[in-house]
């Protein structure tokens, strides 16, 4: 586990964002997992501007998304698709053959967790997964007691998730499971990046950093990876030295 500090939320983007790329031009054909949600704003804008400026290529790149709720899709305002469309696949203009994404709105939802586990596995596994941190802890839709070693499932959305998800929306939303890539899923990945900002994650953050790893705090269980990188701002990373 290596803990990276930057001062400023702005600082944290740029960094994540120059050493996501370096693997990425690194590696023939990377997959790339980027998270949803207001956390990695501040990479993507980073990502985006660095690509363009750098004249990288990034024609064969791949990009498997990282979560989605229950009953939604990209049409959707607040889903997790939506937010990846506006925050970086349509800045790069990524093309949707290169994209597999849950679709909260099949009908068979435990396929969909197939076909995407097909996906990674067809192109060889992820090469940088970029996750955020729950307030109890949960990583993607991965929820307090979720398995080490499960894969790409439906999930129950607990109680608190719930609440604090409701930011994403106009109007309350019911919003009680998810899709997500397990975490046996982000275990397998090549890379492994955890981007933490704001002061009100610091507490969650001292306990990642110092509890024993246990399924009852999943975040813990991402530091037998062994190229686990925690990203922190200043603010999140007070309680920690």
């Amino acid at each position: 586990m290596e803990i990276i500090k930057e001062p400023t939320y702005e600082a944290l983007g740029e960094r994540i964002a120059a050493d996501l790329l370096r693997i990425a031009t690194q590696t023939n054909n990377p997959l790339i997992c980027p998270t949803s949600g207001s956390t990695p704003y501040a990479l993507y804008k980073a990502m985006v501007r660095q690509i363009k400026e750098q004249h990288i290529d990034y024609s064969n790149w791949r990009f498997v998304g990282l979560d989605e709720w229950a009953g939604m899709d990209g049409q959707d305002k607040g889903s997790c698709r939506q937010t990846m469309n506006r925050d970086l696949f349509e800045p790069l203009g990524i093309k949707e053959a290169n994209i597999s994404f849950f679709d909260g709105r099949a009908a068979d939802l435990e396929g969909e967790c197939k076909r995407v586990e097909e996906f990674i596995k067809r192109h060889g596994g992820i090469t940088v997964a970029v996750v955020g941190l729950g307030m109890n802890g949960h990583i993607g839709m991965n929820e307090p007691g979720t398995p080490a070693s499960v894969h790409s499932h439906v999930a129950e959305i607990a109680k608190e998730t719930q609440q604090i998800g409701q930011k994403y929306f106009d109007e309350p939303k019911t919003i009680t499971h998810g899709l997500t890539l397990g975490l046996g899923t982000l275990l397998e990945a090549k890379h492994l990046f955890l981007m933490v900002n704001g002061e009100k994650k610091a507490p969650i953050v001292k306990r990642i950093v110092e509890a024993t790893p246990s399924e009852e705090l999943p975040a813990t269980l991402l530091r037998t990876h062994p190229d686990f990188r925690i990203y922190l701002d200043e603010a999140a990373a007070k309680l920690i030295h």
